[in-house]
């Protein structure tokens, strides 16, 4: 007779590629995100895979590949660049930790080694650099 294991569970990051130990898992995040937001306005549209494919200037296998999950070889500048041909507006912000204080030096000449966290503005869907939903803007 056999001994039953039991099974280990424990709560996840949030981030998925993080927790498959993923390297670049914040861009994969952000990438996938930015697919699930293709997908909502492909089906926002009305638009067939053959009719977003011609919007998106790629091929109807790319889009099905796309919106599959199958994006790594599509760069994030590319990705943004078919939220745009499908008419939403791309934001993006770069901003100080909330953790770290600013001087009056620091506002008056910004550097960017001291950014270190991002946010992407698509339509009404904000997005934090964690790739998690943040306040909806007007």
């Amino acid at each position: 007779m056999r001994k039953a294991t039991r099974a280990v569970t424990r709560r996840g990051s949030g981030n998925i590629f993080v927790d498959l130990g993923l390297a670049n898992a914040d861009e994969h995040m952000l990438k996938a995100r930015i697919v699930m937001f293709i997908g909502q306005r492909i089906e926002q549209l009305g638009l067939t895979q053959q009719a977003a494919a011609k919007r998106m200037g790629v091929s109807q296998p790319d889009v099905s590949d796309i919106l599959r999950g199958r994006f790594e070889g599509f760069s994030l500048e590319r990705l943004l660049g078919f939220v745009r041909a499908l008419g939403s507006d791309v934001e993006i912000r770069l901003k100080q930790p909330a953790n770290e204080g600013t001087s009056p030096s620091q506002t008056s000449a910004p550097s960017c080694p001291g950014l270190t966290r991002a946010s992407i503005f698509l339509a009404n869907v904000f997005y934090d650099a964690d790739g998690l939903p943040g306040q909806a803007r007007q």
